[in-house]
């Protein structure tokens, strides 16, 4: 179940408001949200809660066995059994259609090729696991002796599917210490409508065209078609994910939790370096501080460096999915950060705007792969990008009509920041030449009129839009 879907929004997240706001008792609200969490996670995913639920418990005792362990086993045993599971359920199939492939090379009867279900979020959840146990490990926190409690960190239901990744140590206090409050739930309401909006209005309408464009063979569309859906898709994941990530940051306020923060504005970045801060932050940190550190970081050899970044890149790409072409993904992004670490970082902080226009081209044309699972299709787009298609059928034109036009325009003012940016322009410039402090003051509530008046419509336009049942898919929703 998605937060776009109109059975969460027209009686998944009213129910669960309404009851969690009337459970006035400390001890059972931990529980009353877990349940909900269960409920919710089984609406989608139905049997496949037994698997969590497993996971769940043996991570419980597992914490219990790492935080009293005097040695380095626990741990070592902990995160193995954790990866396993991920393996099992998200890479068997993947690794054994590569041994076939080598098994094949010395006519050795290939084996079967498991079929196993990928459940929803077990990407999410078992970084979660492992992250609290090497929490633990570390002694950043102590080991979590309520079950409720371990639960509800995994199965919180608004990061269950698509995350961000919260680590344990960033939300342990809150489980004991959260408060509900009118102006936390106004602005959880503020963030929900926003990340909503994002979702429905901008990453749908183009999406729909994406899915248009790439169902074609690459040889029919036109340079300026390639063009066209390179910078769609690059903006429908931006508002895609981003607007899932408001959502769920907006959901985790209304119920008393202070989520980090996921994104910010990545395609303003001017380096690939910088655009990992910004761009899915939770899991780049996560990669970061469990596997980049432990493997050295930075206080090694520049060989070792370059290497550590590969691995992690590596392991990036993988974790989005069992398949090459995220792992080509990956790999690019990790060149360009070691091209950058090479020298050319230096460069990119000398020319101003063309370091943008670099990362954007290295980000978008990466995105590609991300997109397309035939690498012979992929290859096809990006040389498309370069050159004349004299044979092409399908040209730009049919496709930027008014609303897509306006919404592409849309969509990359806010993936940079360029509406709030404006805003403060005008008022920093208002203020400058009008010191009168009552009519600065009808002029903020004035604004705050406005913008009440502007979520509200974006919200009951999105609700329309969700109850006829238009495109609604979630990208992020199968990692």
């Amino acid at each position: 179940m998605v937060f776009s879907a109109p059975f969460f929004l027209f009686f998944f997240l009213p129910i669960t408001l309404l009851i969690v706001l009337l459970t006035r008792n400390k001890r059972y609200k931990n529980l009353v949200l877990l349940i909900i969490s269960v409920l919710f996670y089984v609406f989608g995913e139905g049997e496949l809660v037994i698997l969590m639920f497993g996971s769940i418990t043996l991570n419980y005792y597992l914490g219990k066995w790492v935080g009293r362990a005097s040695t380095n086993t626990a741990i070592k045993v902990g995160v193995g059994i954790n990866l396993l599971i991920l393996i099992v359920f998200k890479y068997a199939g993947f690794i054994v259609e590569n041994l076939n492939l080598l098994l094949t090379q010395f006519s050795i009867q290939p084996l079967a090729i498991p079929s196993i279900k990928l459940p929803a979020g077990i990407s999410f959840y078992t970084f979660h696991s492992i992250s609290y146990l090497i929490d633990v490990h570390r002694k950043d926190n102590h080991y979590q002796k309520s079950y409720v409690d371990m639960a509800l960190y995994i199965a919180l239901f608004p990061q269950l599917i698509a995350g961000p990744i919260i680590r344990y140590k960033d939300i342990a206090l809150q489980f004991t210490k959260r408060v509900i409050s009118l102006p936390r739930f106004r602005v959880g309401v503020e963030r929900f409508i926003i990340g909503l909006g994002k979702k429905i209005i901008i990453a749908n309408t183009l999406g729909f065209m994406v899915d248009s464009i790439y169902g074609m063979p690459a040889t029919d569309l036109s340079t300026g078609t390639i063009w066209l859906v390179i910078m769609a898709y690059s903006l429908q994941l931006y508002f895609d994910f981003s607007g899932y990530s408001d959502m769920a940051i907006g959901l985790a306020k209304m119920l008393g939790f202070d989520f980090l923060e996921n994104f910010r504005f990545p395609y303003a970045a001017s380096s690939i370096k910088e655009f990992w801060s910004k761009w899915h932050i939770s899991l780049s940190n996560w990669f970061r501080d469990y596997l980049y550190i432990p493997l050295g970081g930075n206080r090694v050899s520049q060989t070792r460096l370059y290497l550590n970044l590969s691995t992690v890149f590596f392991l990036t790409g993988l974790w989005h999915g069992a398949s090459w072409n995220f792992i080509v993904w990956g790999m690019i992004h990790g060149l360009f950060m070691i091209i950058e670490r090479l020298g050319f970082e230096k460069i990119l902080s000398k020319i101003g705007p063309l370091a943008n226009l670099y990362t954007l081209m290295v980000v978008a044309f990466a995105w590609v792969f991300f997109r397309i699972d035939s690498f012979e299709q992929a290859l096809q787009i990006i040389a498309g990008a370069w050159q004349i298609n004299s044979m092409a059928v399908v040209t730009a034109d049919l496709y930027l009509t008014g609303e897509i036009l306006f919404i592409l325009l849309l969509a990359i003012l806010l993936s940079v920041n360029g509406a709030n940016k404006m805003l403060k322009y005008l008022f920093q410039t208002y203020f400058k030449l009008n010191t009168n402090q009552k009519q600065r003051s009808m002029v903020m509530n004035s604004f705050r009129l406005l913008k009440t008046l502007f979520l509200a419509t974006i919200f009951i336009y999105a609700l329309m839009t969700a109850a006829a049942g238009s495109y609604n898919p979630f990208i992020y929703f199968r990692f």
